[in-house]
């Protein structure tokens, strides 16, 4: 099965072109969307009048129907989750596409494509932004120097107390995978795993209250269940320059594969796999 991911797009108009582009003259059987899809959600707390739920129904909508449109009985299965810069107050925009058949969004879900399923989550660890539609504690209520708590952030839509507290991706994931043999299966995770290529971040040398900031800025709970259950493959996003700053885009958890299809660069980077040969995956950019 023939796939292509994607993350980090934040709305730049060219890359979802180059996108489309490449969709229509490859046709590829899956499209995965791994978050931070819509122009910039720091500001998205206020009404919708900042533009990001235009964004999903004058421009992504017609995109993708103009491309399934074209592709007919070729159009592929696309699936989606947000990333932590992408407002949650979207969400029900983002359900009337699914509702039309456009794509499917798989935050907190698992999609069965034929013999493979999908489980997707869009919940990073505990950043510097204020934004916390898409922040939960990572297996406690530690947050790293310079980080800002859940609790003390900005939300786009309400949240209880007992939640932004007590929640946690440790506990979120432990329910979505639950006992599955996940030997087929495929990770849709916006932030990448703990202490790997794809997590690493630009903070060397940078000290808060004076202690080193750790580099490394991904989940140890996904790191944790991606080393017990050992799924097939995980794709992730979030930190745009880990693959710059360590060389690859790619890692691996004992026999998993990992990818990042995040990219500080202006190009659109494009992730090309077949889920029956994922050790051949290419990383395109263009």
């Amino acid at each position: 099965m023939n796939c292509f991911f994607v993350s980090d797009l934040h709305g730049h108009i060219d890359r979802y072109e180059k996108l489309f582009k490449a969709i229509a003259g490859e046709k590829p059987e899956m499209v995965l969307i791994g978050g931070d899809v819509l122009p910039s959600g720091l500001l998205s707390h206020r009404p919708l009048d900042v533009g990001l739920k235009d964004f999903i129904v004058d421009f992504l909508v017609p995109g993708f129907s103009t491309l399934r449109n074209k592709l007919g009985p070729n159009y592929p299965r696309v699936l989606l989750i947000l990333g932590n810069d992408d407002g949650k107050v979207v969400e029900p925009a983002v359900l009337e596409a699914v509702r039309i058949d456009l794509w499917e969004y798989a935050h907190n879900r698992k999609i069965e494509i034929g013999e493979f399923t999908v489980y997707g989550y869009s919940y990073v660890p505990p950043t510097p932004f204020r934004l916390k539609d898409w922040e939960r504690y990572d297996i406690s209520r530690y947050i790293d120097p310079g980080c800002i708590s859940p609790e003390e952030g900005i939300y786009s839509v309400s949240v209880s107390h007992r939640d932004l507290k007590y929640g946690t991706i440790k506990a979120d994931l432990e329910v979505l995978i639950n006992n599955d043999d996940v030997s087929r299966g495929v990770f849709l995770f916006h932030s990448p795993p703990y202490m790997t290529n794809l997590d690493y971040a630009a903070l060397d040398g940078v000290i808060i209250d004076n202690i080193p900031a750790d580099t490394h800025v991904g989940s140890i709970a996904m790191r944790k269940i991606i080393e017990q259950k050992q799924p097939l493959l995980t794709l992730h996003g979030h930190v745009h320059e880990s693959a710059r700053i360590t060389g690859s885009w790619k890692d691996k958890i004992g026999k998993t594969l990992c990818f990042t299809a995040a990219h500080d660069g202006k190009e659109l980077a494009l992730v090309k796999f077949d889920l029956n040969k994922p050790e051949e995956a290419v990383r395109e950019l263009l």
